[in-house]
């Protein structure tokens, strides 16, 4: 197997239960050239259909498996960690734990200094023979719109009418930026883009607050003027309610207060007369029975008590005095407490909140005006840096938009479009002005154009390309540009139709290059192409018990001599055409 990169997203297992023809089928994948080969019409087909409902197609009971009532499809893939895969995962509440989990990656992390965590996707797809259509992710309930937001991590399918990503002009820039080595550059750009955008917000709102700035101000002035006034501090309320109870109860706090001084300390009896008593007795006990002694310092605890309480109770009612005037006093202020709490966030904490936040809102109004000028002066200094970075941006992918025409058409005359024409237009993207500056990728609009044949002009990529031509333009696209910017799992199903020999031969290398940024699968008839398989699947169709069922086996190297025979001459295999073979599989 050819050396791997850091591979981002590798689907190492696919379930499918009940689906079309197929009754049961496991199909474990590697990294690398993943090749499915078979007869036509022995389900290869039904394989890459059933990835693509498992990543957010159509799926509804059709599909299934005839006399059977429920069906699903299950995909595992390892997908590395990024900001916006965990950010998508934590979105949806998807558990994201994931580990590094080979021991040869492990290796290859250590010598390159790379570090790789990955978390582990399970994708589940359920249809009954009612309709009812379930999606778990980790075995957790999940939706179909984030199955086509987790789609851009895991799998890239080209081939049939499915090109998702090769007619979506975002691709076209980011194939040419990754082509140009434009990474830097574009992190300058955004980086500018956001201090733009964050100061146009900042300025916008400033403005607003100037149209209504003189009643904006009559009311945070006449706020803080009746918060100022109030001199609210936290607890005041607690406290005037507690005092206030006590006003409101003066008498029978009075009859309580004397009544305890008097049981504990002045009556003949008195609870504290008694306690000296007994302290006095047990004392004297404890001369002749030593074990007494250990109650003594609680005893003279509890007396020192009782003492200090009586003391308090005496003082409590001493002081005791009915204030119709402090009462009405209470109430007043307690009234106003209230008001201010209910006007202003529901506590005196939040009121007193308010005020700072008011004084602050204020200050910053009537110094306006000179932050305006202060931020429209920084606005438009950082205009002219993203222009400027944009600019460069711009220059770069002009000059290199021709450069990739060029390996572009080498590539496409390679894999049997000899009278194609491939075409790179760059142009803005909007008109600019000091309120509108263009996007985050710079001010470009990039588009590819394309015509398979001699005659034709020029049009849009989606408008003209087939499926197997558009198949092979997205393998010379990514093998041109820095596959590696692409780091999903990548799946042609049509990329042979219409080739053979010399440029089957030229598909494969592609392929092969494509597989050390990408794990790839693809489903070819092509012997060329199947040579360069790093993992070879064979598909075949049985009847089995008066049933049709789909298998796939992995081949090894006498099998697959066996496969690509049969690929170069028919049902009957000659011995020479196992030598032809062998011999492909040696180069």
């Amino acid at each position: 197997m050819a050396e791997l990169y850091n591979l981002s997203s590798v689907l190492q297992l696919l379930n499918i239960s009940n689906i079309a023809l197929i009754e049961s089928l496991r199909v474990e994948f590697e990294e690398g050239l993943n090749l499915l080969t078979g007869e036509t019409g022995s389900g290869k087909s039904i394989i890459v259909d059933a990835l693509g409902v498992l990543i957010g197609g159509r799926f509804s009971n059709e599909l299934l498996k005839s006399g059977t009532d429920r069906g699903f499809i299950e995909g595992m893939f390892e997908v590395t960690r990024s900001p916006e895969l965990n950010s998508v995962l934590s979105s949806a509440g998807i558990d994201e734990d994931g580990e590094e989990i080979d021991t040869a990656e492990k290796d290859h992390k250590a010598a390159t200094g790379r570090r790789t965590p990955k978390v582990e996707l399970i994708i589940r797809r359920e249809v009954s023979l009612a309709g009812r259509n379930k999606i778990f992710i980790n075995n957790q309930l999940a939706t179909q719109s984030l199955l086509r937001d987790l789609r851009p991590f895991l799998v890239d399918i080209h081939g049939q009418g499915d090109q998702q990503t090769l007619f979506n002009p975002d691709t076209h820039r980011e194939l040419l930026d990754a082509f140009a080595g434009n990474d830097a550059q574009r992190v300058l750009v955004s980086e500018a883009h956001q201090q733009w955008t964050t100061l146009k917000r900042e300025l916008d709102a400033l403005n607003r607050d100037e149209a209504e700035k003189f009643q904006l101000v009559d009311t945070l002035k006449f706020q803080i003027n009746e918060l100022e006034l109030a001199q609210l501090s936290v607890g005041e309320d607690e406290r005037l309610e507690d005092e206030r109870r006590r006003l409101a109860n003066v008498e029978k706090l009075t009859t309580l207060s004397q009544a305890s001084y008097s049981r504990i300390y002045e009556d003949d009896d008195a609870a504290l007369a008694r306690l000296r008593q007994a302290l006095t007795e047990i004392t004297e006990l404890a001369e002749y029975e030593p074990g007494f002694r250990d109650y003594l310092e609680g005893l003279e605890s509890a007396r020192a008590v009782l003492e200090d309480l009586s003391f308090s109770l005496r003082d409590f009612s001493d002081k005791l005095e009915f204030s119709p005037a402090r009462l009405a006093e209470i109430e007043d202020r307690l009234a106003e407490l209230s008001r201010l709490k209910r006007k202003y966030g529901g506590t005196i904490a939040s009121a007193l909140e308010h005020l700072a936040r008011s004084q602050d809102r204020l200050q910053q109004i009537e110094h306006s005006d000179e932050h305006a000028t202060q931020l429209s002066s920084r606005l438009k200094a950082t205009r002219d840096l993203y222009l400027e970075r944009a600019g460069k941006l711009h220059t770069d992918r002009v000059r290199a938009a021709k450069k990739f025409e060029k390996a572009v058409l080498q590539g496409i005359a390679e894999v049997a479009m000899e009278n194609a024409r491939f075409e790179v237009q760059v142009g803005p993207a909007a008109e600019l002005s000091n309120d509108r500056i263009g996007r985050d990728t710079g001010t470009d609009e990039i588009a590819f154009f394309f015509s398979a044949n001699v005659g034709e002009e020029l049009k849009p990529l989606a408008r003209v390309a087939s499926g197997g031509e558009a198949s092979r333009l997205m393998l010379v696209l990514k093998t041109v540009a820095n596959a590696s910017e692409f780091p999903r799992t990548i799946v042609f199903d049509e990329i042979d139709t219409g080739i053979g020999g010399r440029v089957s031969e030229a598909v494969g290398v592609k392929l092969k290059k494509l597989s050390q940024t990408n794990q790839v699968l693809c489903v070819t008839h092509q012997p060329q192409i199947a040579r360069f398989a790093d993992s070879h699947l064979v598909v075949q169709k049985e009847v089995v018990k008066g049933h049709t069922e789909v298998m796939v086996e992995r081949l090894d190297r006498e099998g697959r001599v066996e496969e690509i025979a049969r690929m170069l001459t028919g049902s009957e295999i000659t011995n020479s055409a196992r030598k032809h073979a062998k011999e492909m599989l040696k180069s």
